[in-house]
């Protein structure tokens, strides 16, 4: 056994055992699969020892191979870490951020704070996962998931970001075509259906003086994400409910009208959740520091 063991060896092994293949693993790392092929095979030439069994169907480690694994996984995060403390005491964060959030908010919103994250930190990466499906954080490796609406009772700690708006919008043309006076009035409209949402065709909206409607919409056309949506709407498809920080420059450069302004749905709230953990690394805090809003909560960081 080789007594100068590259760590570099180890991480590559590592991340072809959690992500469960080489060109998986090879995307994660930034290299090419040859790259990550060579790497862990002369770690087990170093080793002496067969880490993975490899077919043409499944790559899985050894009995061998998972011990290691497990080890060596607990060895690069303390590294990681320890890294990451130094950048926090230093003020100049570094590393990699892996960050889940559904297709709108990640599109309109963490895309572009992840380049901003960037030009004001050389050193930092962001890796987006965007979906509108809430994905486990430990399995997926995620250091943090931005979470759109109510906040579920769950172990894992959160911070406001801020909140947001659901505006009633139709393309111009359109919105003056329709005589709307009550919620009520939309039953007869054509609609375009947020698939994912619980009830995307039942809204209750809240009148300023306090009274309340509720209303049964038809769908013309549904999709399952929202920038679709939003995109059917400019194009003249029909009516729909999205949220103002996806349609609020369409709205003030005239390409969409909000409607009935007298009556209001339910706000929510913007939330980055996190991984339970005393330390929370230097990266994360900087790319929140960009997410948060005006109106979020004041408050320390949990944990």
């Amino acid at each position: 056994m080789s007594h100068g063991l590259n760590l570099n060896r180890i991480a590559h092994f590592v991340a072809v055992v959690d992500c469960g293949s080489f060109t998986a693993a090879a995307e994660r790392l930034g290299v090419t699969k040859a790259v990550v092929s060579q790497h862990v095979a002369r770690l087990e030439q170093e080793l002496r020892t067969t880490l993975l069994v490899r077919t043409t169907r499944r790559l899985t480690p050894t009995e061998a191979g998972a011990a290691f694994h497990r080890t060596c996984a607990a060895i690069l995060q303390q590294a990681e870490e320890a890294v990451a403390c130094l950048s926090s005491a230093s003020g100049a964060p570094t590393g990699t951020v892996r960050v889940t959030a559904p297709f709108d908010y990640g599109t309109a919103i963490l895309a572009p704070a992840a380049v901003r994250l960037g030009r004001l930190h050389p050193g930092c990466r962001a890796e987006l996962v965007l979906t509108d499906h809430s994905l486990d954080l430990v399995a997926e490796k995620l250091d943090m998931a931005i979470r759109i609406g109510w906040l579920a009772d769950s172990s894992h700690q959160a911070r406001r970001l801020g909140g947001f708006r659901q505006c009633l919008v139709a393309e111009p043309e359109l919105a003056g075509r329709l005589a709307l006076r009550t919620p009520h009035d939309l039953a007869a409209v054509p609609w375009v259906a947020q698939s994912t949402l619980r009830t995307p065709l039942r809204w209750t909206f809240t009148h300023a003086d306090g009274g309340t409607a509720t209303v049964e919409v038809a769908a013309a056309i549904a999709a399952n994400a929202t920038p679709a949506v939003r995109a059917c709407v400019l194009a003249g498809a029909g009516v729909s409910v999205i949220p103002d920080y996806l349609v609020g420059p369409d709205i003030a450069a005239g390409r969409l009208r909000a409607l009935l302004p007298d009556w209001r749905l339910p706000e929510g709230g913007i939330h980055a959740v996190f991984p339970a953990a005393r330390f929370r690394p230097g990266i994360v805090r900087a790319l929140v520091d960009l997410l948060v809003q005006p109106d979020a909560a004041a408050g320390g960081w949990p944990g």
